[in-house]
């Protein structure tokens, strides 16, 4: 069985041909079953942590399967919230087949899962992108974005400024105009598309700062407990989720559906139904669209077997 490290992963992966293997994958679709999640107790008082089995197959093709763990916990140690790993398989033998780095699939492929809603759903001509987070997947997204869309400008917020002034050193390297702002709610004011990747169990983006033509991308939260934005985001805008878990997991939809100011059956579209052309996605240039995305196995399926083509 090959192993592959995570430089070598990250090599596997452009975010040009990892969004296209994604909406060949949304198109061709595969056997996803519900990911297993459960809490485990970290040995501290008030910290837990979640572990997630995430495995996903094509008939006679490839089987994969992801370990997730993480604990929010962890940014109070200096390590990160989120570790994985991720086996592929012959689906046909059930040999295994190669071992890639799993944090490595999980951002790019979220960020890239990310930007394909957004070329359905932002402004063609999009440029400036508020990070709002700096963990991984957020460190990942202007690269992606900017492979659908001009990003020329990149504004980054967080809870802690020193992360943020961090990530606006790295993307500064990367070539972007990017720029740390302290003010959240003058952050989105001058952003086309705000892209969420937090934990946040507190929503961070408030319906009211939002403006005609805007695109949101909720892509952090993947539990009840987690919100990314507050119940006037779901008013008047255009929701999309990536799948129909999203309706079953995300606290930043369950909470505006028990407020009563959103209900299930208001989603646009699911994001396999974006890339069949089942919907058109943004309709005008002033709509405002929000994308909620809680992650699927699917995703981590196209990017490991596009990582093991890349060795052929």
């Amino acid at each position: 069985m090959q192993i592959i490290d995570k430089n070598e992963t990250s090599g596997r992966l452009p975010m040009p041909a990892l969004i296209e293997a994604l909406r060949s994958m949304f198109r061709e679709g595969c056997e996803v079953p519900l990911r297993h999640a459960h809490t485990i107790d970290s040995g501290d008082p008030g910290s837990s942590g979640t572990f997630l089995i995430m495995p996903a197959w094509q008939p006679g093709k490839k089987l994969g399967l992801k370990t997730v763990s993480i604990y929010p916990g962890n940014r109070d140690r200096g390590l990160p919230g989120l570790h994985s790993t991720y086996m592929l398989f012959d689906a046909r033998t059930g040999a295994p087949l190669v071992m890639l780095d799993g944090d490595t699939i999980t951002s790019r492929r979220t960020a890239a899962a990310s930007a394909l809603a957004a070329q359905y759903l932002s402004r063609p001509d999009a440029s400036t992108l508020l990070l709002v987070g700096t963990g991984q997947v957020a460190a990942a997204i202007p690269q992606a974005y900017s492979a659908v869309r001009p990003v020329k400008r990149v504004l980054v917020w967080n809870i802690r400024e020193e992360s943020a002034k961090r990530l606006v050193a790295q993307l500064k390297l990367e070539g972007y105009d990017a720029e740390h702002i302290a003010d959240l709610e003058a952050a989105v004011a001058q952003a086309d598309i705000v892209s969420c990747a937090t934990l946040s169990t507190v929503p961070l983006i408030k319906g009211k700062w939002l403006r005609p033509g805007m695109h949101l991308d909720l892509i952090g939260g993947f539990k009840p407990t987690m919100r990314e934005s507050d119940d006037d985001c779901y008013v008047g805008t255009s929701v999309f989720v990536d799948t129909e878990e999203a309706l079953i997991k995300a606290g930043d939809l369950l909470e505006p559906i028990k407020a009563g100011v959103f209900r299930k059956e208001w989603v646009r579209a699911q994001l396999a139904q974006l890339c069949l052309g089942q919907h058109a996605g943004r309709q005008s240039a002033d709509e405002i669209t929000v994308f909620k995305a809680v992650g699927n196995a699917l995703e981590d399926l196209a990017a490991a077997c596009l990582a093991m083509q890349s060795d052929s």
